[in-house]
């Protein structure tokens, strides 16, 4: 018989914590066996008691309550995890988090676990969006926490925003999908390029595009996740590098031609989703341009095409993905990509496409491969479609070893 999972609940003091309840029923009734630790404030909204008839065991509420076993109870909780979860978090708690305070019995046995902890946030719209909370949820996010982003809509407190905890249904789907994660990349190693690159004009100016770097970091981190070890090479970005990942920054289309190029033998697949320049200035000025009457011209050299000089390079065994971002004649120009740049298949947008292309959480991509198969997705998130992605290169690295 399968070994049941342990999921840690841990209920902190938000007007959402009745909801908790709901969620440790739907985990019991598919067969996870939960554990639940409240904080004294969680206490003055729902009763220990609740709690305890719905998981079938002792509730933690208090460091120094007489153990029901004879066992360290936070350490027990900790190692007995295979998954840790807080819903709903306040601000409080992850900032408590965030900063190593271990003060009470959620936050001890948090600080003890190794388990993978997902952390449901729900609070006020304002204190939501204040950056202190915002640099502790970033903090938490780069040492591998993982966050489910809360609800827009009316708050208890009668405002309208965001910072409403997600139903019950969602974050036990996430939860479901945690304790079923499967390391199914842990023996490949990933290159993924992304973001803009930026060539000079002179010290102050540069030329460059709207890429914002979302779709490679998030291929990135779903690699990372599910096992492979990943490189990401990147272009100038604000976004925090995702955990487990190894990062090489760059600017100009140059550095970063040099830099997969050191490193592209390493790889067993190498997904290009930088928007690079495909031109620099022949001449950098050493000073700044000064405006004039004139016009000002400025002499254009080709930069290096990386991803062609990757498909004349590539091993039999390494599998390459392309993108396109295109604003006319998608499909035709897709499929030459893939001809001539020796592509394994090639993820195509649209960018005159409502929620597609740079900038957007989202996107609607058309998948062709070399063999012609052409495989149109709807809208999806871009950690969605990072999925899919990886699930191609993934099935094609598994035929190429066949």
């Amino acid at each position: 018989m399968e070994q049941r999972k342990n999921v840690v609940i841990g209920v902190t003091g938000g007007i959402a914590a009745y909801k908790a309840l709901d969620i440790v029923s739907k985990l019991k009734k598919a067969s996870v066996n939960v554990h639940v630790i409240m904080t004294q404030s969680a206490q003055k909204f729902v009763q220990p008691l609740s709690f305890q008839s719905l998981s079938q065991n002792y509730v933690v509420a208090d460091m120094f309550d007489e153990p029901k076993t004879w066992e360290i109870e936070h350490i027990s909780l900790a190692q007995k995890a295979d998954l840790f979860v807080i819903v709903p978090a306040t601000a409080n708690i992850i900032g408590k988090i965030a900063n190593g305070i271990a003060d009470d019995m959620l936050t001890t046995t948090v600080m003890a676990t190794k388990a993978p902890v997902l952390i449901a946030p729900a609070m006020n719209t304002n204190m939501y969006q204040n950056p202190i909370v915002q640099e502790n949820i970033r903090k938490l996010e780069q040492m591998g926490y993982r966050f489910i982003e809360p609800d827009t809509g009316q708050l208890a407190c009668g405002d309208v925003g965001v910072g409403k905890l997600p139903p019950p249904e969602k974050i036990v789907e996430e939860i479901l999908q945690q304790l079923d994660r499967k390391l199914d990349l842990k023996d490949k190693k990933i290159i993924v390029t992304a973001g803009p690159t930026r060539e000079p004009i002179d010290p102050v100016r540069y030329i460059t595009n709207h890429s914002s770097g979302k779709m490679g970091y998030a291929i990135a981190e779903k690699a990372a996740y599910r096992g492979a070890e990943v490189l990401l090479i990147s272009g100038p970005t604000t976004l925090p590098s995702p955990y487990g990942v190894q990062r090489i920054d760059v600017n100009t289309t140059m550095e970063m031609y040099e830099a997969v190029m050191e490193k592209a033998k390493w790889a067993n697949i190498i997904i290009k989703a930088a928007a690079v320049a495909d031109f620099r200035p022949a001449v950098v000025a050493e000073n700044k341009i000064k405006k004039a009457d004139a016009d000002l011209i400025i002499p254009l050299t080709r930069n290096p095409d990386i991803l062609k000089e990757l498909g004349n390079r590539k091993a039999p065994n390494t599998i390459l993905i392309g993108f396109a971002a295109e604003t006319q004649d998608l499909i035709e120009n897709a499929k030459k990509k893939i001809q001539n740049k020796n592509l394994d298949f090639i993820v195509a947008n649209d960018l005159t496409k409502e929620g597609a292309g740079f900038q957007s959480d989202t996107n609607i991509v058309t998948i062709i491969d070399k063999k012609g198969h052409i495989e149109h997705l709807s809208k999806m998130s871009k950690g969605e479609l990072a999925e899919v992605i990886l699930d191609k290169a993934k099935q094609l690295s598994m035929e190429g070893v066949e």
